[in-house]
C-alpha cells in the first residue's frame, strides 16, 4: 500500500522539542462489533454480560466436522456502514485464514478478510473544536478499507493462583475492522475522529460503540517527523478502549519517540501498550517478534457475491446521519454550530431536541436542553435515554415562560420540582402560587419600597446607570422572583429617572 501525505503542515498542530519542531502522524485501525443477536458464523447468542462459555455454539469452540455459515445481518451492517463512510462497497470479497496460536483462539486461526475485503476507500469528515471563538475547523480523515472477522475468546489470569481460565462467549463474535489513512495530525484530531466514527455508528445502528464493554476497542498507529520530511517509523499502541486514552497515549508515545530522536537513536517498528495509570507506553513486542499469520482463502467458506440491487435496498432504508441533521438544525433553527454539534452527539439528543422544538422557538428549546437537561443528566450520572424530564414536560416549561405565565427564574425552579417530583408543569404552577405577578400596582410597591430603603443607592445609581440592575435584583428577591422582570426593569429606570 503507497502511503499518500493529504496534509500540509499545521503550525498549530507542531509539539516543540529540543531541537525544534516535529510533527506527529496518526492512522487508527477500529474494532468495532457488529450488532447482530447471533455470531458472524454461528447462531450463538452474542449477549453481554452472560456467565462465561454460555454462549459458545460447536461452531466458536471449533468442535470437529464444524462448519462456519455466514450471518447476512452482519454483511448487511458492514454495508449499511460503508454507505455511512460514504465507501466503495466491494460486490465480490473473499474470506481468509489468519493463522495463529492462542489459548482462547480454539481453531487455531482467525477467519479475516485480507487482500479483497467487503469495503473499500471512503471518507470522514471530522469537526476539531470549538476554538476560543466557538468554531470549528473541519478536516478530511480518508478510510483505507472495513473487512468483517471473528473476535478472539478471552484469557482470565485472575481466577486462579497456578491456571489461567478461558472464556470463549466473544470467540466468533461479528467485528468490522475500520482502518484510517494516516491522516490525523494530533491527539485532538484522532479524539474527535473516533467521537464521530462512534456517532456515526451508532446513528446507523451497526455498533453500540460501547468503549466499556469492549464494542470498540483502537489500535493507534504513532509515528513523528520534521515538518515536511518523510514519514518517520511508526509504532502501534494496542486495544485502547477510551477516546480519552487515545488522546493521552498518543501524547506520551510522540514526545517519546521524540526524546528518543532527538538523544541520537531510532524508533524501532513495535507494537505498544498504554499504561493508563502511569500515562506512557510500554513495549509489547518488537517487529522481528510479529507473527507471519500466512493468509490464505478460507476452504469452507465461498467467496461473498451481491448485486448493486442489494446495496440499493440497504442504502433506501438508512437513516438521516449527524452530519445531515446539523446541517438541518443550523437552517431550520438557527441553532450556532456549536448548539447543532452538542445536540447530534447523540443519537436520543437529537431526538428529544426535535419532539422539544417543534412548534416553538428553536434556539429557546436548545439552550435549556444543552444547559438545564444535559446538564442535570450530567451531575446526576444518567442519560437522555432515562431523563426525568419528557419533551412534553420541558415543552410546557417553555411555552408558560413564553406566555408570561411564569418568568425565567421560576422557570428554573420548576424544572427542578418537574425533575425531582414529575407532574405537569402548569398545574404545579397553579397548585403551588408560582405564577409571575403582573400587577404593576403590586410591582410598583414594591420597587418604591426597595427604593426608599436604598437612598445612598439611589444617587449611585443616578450617576452609573448600569446600577439600576441592582434595584432589579432586589424587587425580584423580594417578591420570590415572581415579578414580571420586563415590567420591573421599566419601573425601577422610570422611578430612577434613568433612560
Amino acid at each position: 500500500m503507497t502511503i499518500i501525505d493529504t496534509r500540509t503542515p499545521d503550525p498549530k498542530r507542531l509539539i516543540p522539542g529540543a531541537t525544534g519542531d516535529w510533527e506527529v502522524i496518526i492512522g487508527m485501525e477500529i474494532h468495532a462489533q457488529v450488532t447482530s443477536r447471533a455470531k458472524l458464523f454461528s447462531g450463538a447468542s452474542t449477549e453481554f454480560g452472560a456467565e462465561p462459555n454460555a454462549n459458545v455454539s460447536l461452531v466458536d469452540a471449533a468442535m470437529p466436522g464444524m462448519l462456519p455459515v455466514i450471518n447476512e445481518e452482519c454483511v448487511k451492517q458492514a454495508i449499511r456502514t460503508g454507505l455511512g463512510l460514504k465507501a466503495q462497497i466491494n460486490h465480490r470479497s473473499v474470506f481468509d485464514r489468519k493463522n495463529y496460536f492462542y489459548p482462547d483462539l480454539p481453531q487455531g486461526y482467525q477467519i479475516s478478510q485480507y487482500k479483497q475485503p467487503i469495503i473499500g476507500e471512503g471518507m470522514v469528515i471530522v469537526s476539531v473544536g470549538p476554538a476560543k471563538d466557538g468554531s470549528f475547523e473541519e478536516i478530511q480523515v480518508g478510510i483505507e478499507r472495513l473487512h468483517l472477522e471473528q473476535d478472539a475468546g478471552k484469557s482470565l489470569h485472575d481466577q486462579h493462583p497456578t491456571m489461567s481460565y478461558v472464556d470463549l462467549n466473544r470467540s466468533g463474535v461479528a467485528l468490522m475492522e475500520i482502518v484510517s489513512k494516516p491522516d490525523l495530525r494530533s491527539a485532538e484530531e484522532a479524539k474527535a475522529f473516533l467521537t464521530k466514527l462512534r456517532m456515526l455508528l451508532r446513528y446507523l445502528g451497526t455498533c453500540d460503540g460501547n468503549m466499556e464493554e469492549g464494542s470498540l476497542r483502537a489500535d493507534v498507529n504513532v509515528s513523528v517527523r520534521r515538518p515536511g520530511e518523510p514519514f518517520g517509523t511508526r509504532c502501534e499502541i494496542k486495544n485502547v478502549n477510551s477516546i480519552r486514552f487515545v488522546g493521552q497515549a498518543i501524547e506520551s508515545e510522540a514526545r517519546r519517540q521524540i526524546a528518543l530522536i532527538e538523544d541520537g537513536g531510532k524508533v524501532e517498528q513495535e507494537t505498544r501498550l498504554f499504561d493508563p495509570g502511569r500515562g506512557e507506553t510500554r513495549s509489547m513486542r518488537s517487529k522481528e517478534e510479529a507473527h507471519d499469520y500466512r493468509y490464505f482463502p478460507d476452504p469452507d467458506l465461498v467467496p461473498l457475491v451481491f448485486d448493486q440491487a442489494y446495496v440499493d435496498a440497504l442504502a433506501a432504508d438508512l437513516p438521516e446521519l449527524p452530519d445531515e441533521i446539523r446541517a438541518r438544525f443550523i437552517k431550520d433553527f438557527g441553532l450556532s454550530e456549536y448548539d447543532a454539534s452538542v445536540l447530534v452527539s447523540e443519537k436520543a439528543i437529537a431526538e428529544y431536541f426535535e419532539k422539544l422544538a417543534a412548534g416553538r422557538d428553536g434556539k429557546a428549546a436548545a439552550n435549556w436542553v444543552i444547559n438545564d437537561l444535559l446538564g442535570a443528566l450530567n451531575r446526576n450520572g444518567q442519560t437522555i435515554e432515562n431523563t426525568p424530564v419528557s419533551p412534553d414536560q420541558l415543552g410546557a416549561i417553555i411555552d408558560l415562560i413564553k406566555d408570561g405565565t411564569i418568568s425565567g427564574k421560576i422557570a428554573k425552579d420548576l424544572f427542578e420540582i418537574v425533575w425531582n417530583e414529575g407532574g405537569d408543569p402548569l398545574r404545579i404552577v397553579e397548585e403551588r402560587g408560582l405564577k409571575q405577578v403582573t400587577d404593576t400596582g403590586a410591582i410598583e410597591k414594591a420597587v418604591d419600597e426597595v427604593i426608599a430603603a436604598n437612598p445612598d443607592k439611589v444617587e449611585q445609581a443616578k450617576a452609573k446607570p448600569t446600577l439600576a440592575g441592582w434595584f432589579v435584583g432586589q424587587v425580584m428577591k423580594q417578591t420570590g422572583g415572581k415579578a414580571n422582570p420586563q415590567a420591573v426593569n421599566a419601573l425601577v429606570k422610570q422611578k430612577l429617572g434613568i433612560e
